[in-house]
This record gives structure tokens, C-alpha cells and sequence, in this order.
């Protein structure tokens, strides 16, 4: 299909493919099994300008926006949702700093992660506050020219690889998530300090660890946005990055799909392939489906946010419940279709469908995006004259 795509932003999806096809593709299986973070590929990353997608020229980028980076997290999850981590999550991290960051630090930082040199994360969840972002309990308290952190951020995406963090922690309990405020973080901060490397399911290729802030001082200038802000600070950057998630499933499911295709005509039982029967074909056709719609409503709700909508919150939560769902039935689909060949790993699918998994969970676990997109439909039927 046609999504009528700027030059460069066709120019983004060639250079995505190339790079997943000769350079992540040779690797994937590897990097997945030893659990390795791939460093190789965020070189390549940053030759081929891929860092800067998102980031407007005045800063080192392209000047692209939320679609160039849906593009290029497309064509890299298509062979590796793992290793296209290095680059969704620095744009994660880097979103609060574009949406509320001071000209001072957007020229400070945003240079270096356009040119991919400094990967970057964003902190947030704790072991107990997740899709509960008001039970934080990670702590910033202020003294004279300095902030000092307390506290642990858990299951942190470039967690350890990266060199800049954006951590949300309480400035004042007493006010709930409106004593929430968000900071930047560098690596190599006296007092900042990282767990174990968690062992998962899927996108093994990417790094997951525990953040640990003990007495760590920071900078008053490190700040984001004004005191009390960290919660809308989180949940804007949400808005933006919810579809780069979407095109990570997408990818996945799109990568899945080839495999079972491609498979499906090579396989042969009874005398002839196996696409050549109704049940497969029925199952070929229903993931294309549901591929090409997921796509169709990732790709209009990243134009929505570059065009400058402001209340996006129900669109960006269905592109990325809607992807997700469609990433993990897609995936278990294409197991299905290789039969034990699938089950092997030989064969790629099984990793495809363990890397579709936490697109289900991450940035907000579907269950609550259906409950963001229920929300805001009361709020706008209620809004409404009879």
C-alpha cells in the first residue's frame, strides 16, 4: 500500500531495510541467544544517521518527526524487535527532553544522541508503581544549587548501555503524581548505580536492568520542565512514543508474516505446497490484514502528532494496543504455519513471537491503554450536547 511518504522519509525506510537485511540479519540469532547488547549495529545506526530521525536540524538531526521514527523502528524490528531497542528506546528517553527540555540543555544533549554517540533511557517504573505511575517512590530532594536522588527505577530499557537518563522521582509526596518531577541523569553520577542485567523472555539483543540512585547529586539545571511536572512529563511522552512501540509490533508482525509465507510455499505435504491450501491461505490472509491495518493506524496517528494534535492520547494508546495484539496472534500465526519447524530455533518465528510479547506490556500494559481509550471516551461523550 502506498502511504505516500516524503522522499526522505523513503530515503529513512531503504536505509532501515539495509541495514536490518546485512547487518542485523547475520547476527540476530546470536546476539539474541548470548543476551548481547549490539554495539556493532549502533555504530551503523549512527553512520547511517538513523540516531537523528526524530531531531529537528537546529540540533543535529534530520528534522524529521514521530513518522520518520515509526519507519526506521519498522524496517529494524522486521528482522530484530530486539536490536531495534538501541534505537526506540533512546528516542523514549530523549522525548521528555524535546517536550520539556530548556534551550540550554536540548543544545547540551540533543546534538550527541542525533549523532548517536550518547544512548539514552527513560525511568520511570519501580517495582511498585508501573502502569501506577503516582506510586512512585524514588525521591529528589532539593538542596541549595543541587537535587539529590534516592531510590531504584526497575526494568530500565538501555539500562547500563546508556550515558544519559531521564528519571521521574517524587519531589514532593505529600501532592501525589502532582509531586512527581523529572530529571536528567548522567551516566557516571556519584551515587548512581545499576542492578543485575535482567534475563528475558524476548528482545534479549537489548539491555533491561535496575537503576539504583543512593545520595546521588545532581545539578539544579538538570530539571525538566518546572517542579510537579514529571507526570505530565511522563504521560506526553507517552503520547509520542506509544506508536514507536506500534511499529516495533508491526515490524515484528511483518517479519513473521515473510517467514511463514515464504515457508508456506516451500513446504510441501500431500503432493503440493502448503499455501496452496485454503486453511493456510485463510490464515496468510488474515495476518496480512491485520498487518496492513495496524500499520495504516500507526502511520496516521504519527502524522497527527507531527501535524501538531495535542490530545492524542486515545489514538496513540490504540495504535499501540491495536499493533501490539496484532504482533503477538500474528506471530504465534506464523509458528503455527511452520509447524515443529517453528518451534525450532533454528527458524526465526519463535524468537519473533517471544520479542512480540512485551510489546503487549511496555509503555503501559494494553489493559490500561484500553482503559486510557475508555476514559477519554467518556470524557468526549460527556462533552457532548444532546
Amino acid at each position: 500500500m502506498n502511504y505516500f511518504l516524503t522522499e526522505e522519509q523513503q530515503f529513512i525506510k531503504e536505509i532501515a531495510a539495509t541495514v536490518a537485511r546485512e547487518k542485523i540479519l547475520p547476527v540476530r540469532a546470536e546476539l539474541d541467544e548470548a543476551q548481547e547488547f549490539p554495539w556493532e549495529i549502533v555504530k551503523v545506526l549512527a553512520d547511517s544517521n538513523l540516531f537523528g530521525v526524530y531531531i529537528g536540524e537546529e540540533y543535529g538531526g534530520t528534522g524529521g518527526g514521530v513518522l520518520d521514527l515509526c519507519i526506521a523502528v519498522e524496517e529494524l524490528s522486521r528482522v530484530c524487535g530486539g536490536i531495534s531497542l538501541c534505537l526506540a528506546a533512546t528516542a523514549l528517553g530523549t522525548f521528555p527532553l524535546l517536550l520539556f527540555g530548556s534551550e540550554e540543555q536540548k543544545k547540551k544533549y540533543l546534538p550527541a544522541i542525533a549523532a548517536g554517540k550518547r544512548l539514552v533511557a527513560f525511568a520511570l517504573t519501580e517495582s511498585g508503581a508501573g502502569s501506577d505511575a503516582g506510586a512512585i517512590q524514588a525521591t529528589a530532594r532539593k538542596d541549595g544549587d543541587s537535587y539529590v536522588l534516592n531510590g531504584t527505577k526497575q526494568w530500565i530499557t538501555n539500562g547500563g548501555e546508556a550515558e544519559i537518563y531521564t528519571v521521574v522521582a517524587m519531589t514532593d509526596k505529600s501532592r501525589g503524581s502532582r509531586g512527581a518531577s523529572a530529571f536528567i541523569v548522567e551516566k557516571g553520577t556519584p551515587g548512581f548505580d545499576f542492578g543485575k542485567k535482567e534475563n528475558k523472555l524476548g528482545i534479549r539483543a537489548s539491555a533491561t536492568r535496575e537503576l539504583v540512585f543512593q545520595d546521588c547529586r545532581i545539578p539544579a539545571g538538570n530539571l525538566l520542565g518546572r517542579e510537579g511536572q514529571g507526570f505530565i512529563v511522563a504521560m506526553k511522552t507517552f503520547d509520542a512514543s506509544r506508536p514507536g512501540v506500534a511499529a516495533q509490533a508491526v515490524g515484528i508482525a511483518q517479519g513473521a508474516l515473510d517467514e511463514a509465507a515464504s515457508y508456506a510455499r516451500q513446504r510441501e505435504q500431500f503432493g503440493k505446497p502448503i499455501i496452496s491450501f485454503q486453511g493456510v491461505q485463510f490464515m496468510l490472509a488474515d495476518m496480512a490484514i491485520k498487518i496492513e491495518a495496524a500499520r495504516s493506524l500507526v502511520y496516521a496517528v504519527a502524522r497527527a502528532i507531527d501535524g501538531g494534535e495535542k490530545r492524542i492520547s486515545k489514538e496513540s494508546a490504540m495504535a499501540k494496543v491495536f499493533a501490539s495484539d496484532t504482533a503477538m496472534q500474528v506471530t504465534v500465526d506464523a509458528v503455527q504455519i511452520l509447524g515443529g519447524y517453528g518451534y525450532m530455533k533454528e527458524y526465526p518465528v519463535e524468537k519473533m513471537m517471544r520479542d512480540a510479547k512485551i510489546t503487549q506490556i511496555y509503555e503501559g500494559t494494553n489493559q490500561i491503554q484500553r482503559t486510557i481509550i475508555a476514559s477519554q471516551m467518556v470524557k468526549e461523550l460527556a462533552g457532548k450536547k444532546d
